[in-house]
């Protein structure tokens, strides 16, 4: 079978190569998945530079996000021969592969209405925006949620299950073209950060209170903006720094303003919780299959593109998620 391996650490187009290595067999609780799609991720791009904080020998294949077809399974396992899955499997036997194993904790039915390039590129978005909306924030029906980003992976996934909680959804974006689409996700209004100030447009599309909720993928600069849109009683949420800089978050404001500062560390979540991981996805299917979700899919891509990808991925010129079809 075929498997891109990074066999030098370096940029996609240096780190990574197509070889051909035997197709693998499951063990007691594994299942064998014929990969009919498989999803990108920015962590990809840092593996391949050796700048995750996962750094497995060389040579391995990236991948953490794949759908298909179940083709063997390992002793007693719960899954059935010709099932269709997500899973998430794990270096050094990444998703960037035409065949993998996955452990069973890391597989989850998905319903024949779901098309495989889209179940690749719903599992760690939209599990990582249900829970820190719903657990961490506590988002509640009428409430105003703030969402940066709202044109990335994540920020996108926000906006549509803010909108299934029933919250009024604001999405900031750094392109006329990029809030364009937070407004087909159904966010409703959008701000595009590169031409106006958020912070002004936020207090006054709600009367001056501020965001109940703020999304925060971006840190840095956005966060430190965002202490001044923020409710009395308001959740910021700290999903991550794509902005580079981790900003201070000063206690006395926290305090006056009266505000909770969420981190949100699924992936720590996940392995604390499976069981409400599962429940998780089922409640994302729900969504799904009634309409009220479906992942943004910027591109579809052939396997041997995979670097190129990546490439138009780390330069920031995409939106939603990248999918690849082996």
């Amino acid at each position: 079978m075929k498997a891109w391996q990074v066999k030098q650490l370096g940029d996609p187009q240096v780190a990574l190569d197509i070889a051909t290595i035997q197709k693998p067999a499951p063990k007691e609780n594994e299942v064998l998945i014929k990969v009919e799609a498989f999803s990108l991720n920015f962590f990809d791009i840092l593996q391949c530079q050796g700048k995750y904080q996962e750094k497995p020998a060389l040579p391995f294949t990236p991948g953490a996000e794949i759908s298909g077809i179940v083709e063997a399974v390992g002793e007693g396992s719960q899954f059935k021969v010709g099932q269709r899955v997500l899973a998430t499997p794990h270096l050094p036997n990444g998703g960037f592969s035409e065949y993998v194993v996955a452990a069973e904790d890391g597989v989850f039915p998905i319903p024949d209405s779901l098309p495989y390039k889209e179940a690749a590129a719903l599992f760690i978005t939209y599990q990582t925006a249900y829970y820190a909306l719903h657990r961490n924030a506590h988002l509640r029906k009428g409430e105003t949620l703030l969402v940066h980003a709202g044109s990335g992976g994540v920020g996108s996934a926000a906006i549509q299950l803010g909108k299934a909680a029933g919250a009024t959804v604001i999405a900031t974006a750094g392109s006329d073209e990029k809030t364009a689409v937070c407004q087909e996700l159904g966010a409703d209004h959008v701000i595009n950060y590169q031409t106006d100030d958020f912070i002004q447009k936020v207090k006054e599309l709600t009367g001056g209170k501020g965001a109940d909720v703020i999304f925060d993928p971006v840190g840095g600069d956005t966060f430190d903006r965002s202490r001044k849109c923020i409710a009395f009683e308001g959740r910021i949420l700290v999903i991550g720094f794509a902005g580079g800089r981790i900003a201070d978050a000063p206690t006395n404001h926290a305090l006056i303003k009266n505000y909770s500062i969420v981190g949100v560390h699924w992936g720590l979540f996940r392995k604390l919780f499976p069981e409400e991981v599962m429940k998780a996805h089922l409640e994302l299917m729900e969504l799904y299959e009634t309409g009220q979700i479906c992942p943004l899919i910027y591109q579809d891509y052939t396997f041997d593109q995979v670097p190129a990808a990546l490439d138009s991925l780390g330069a920031r010129k995409t939106w939603g998620k990248l999918v690849v079809n082996p």
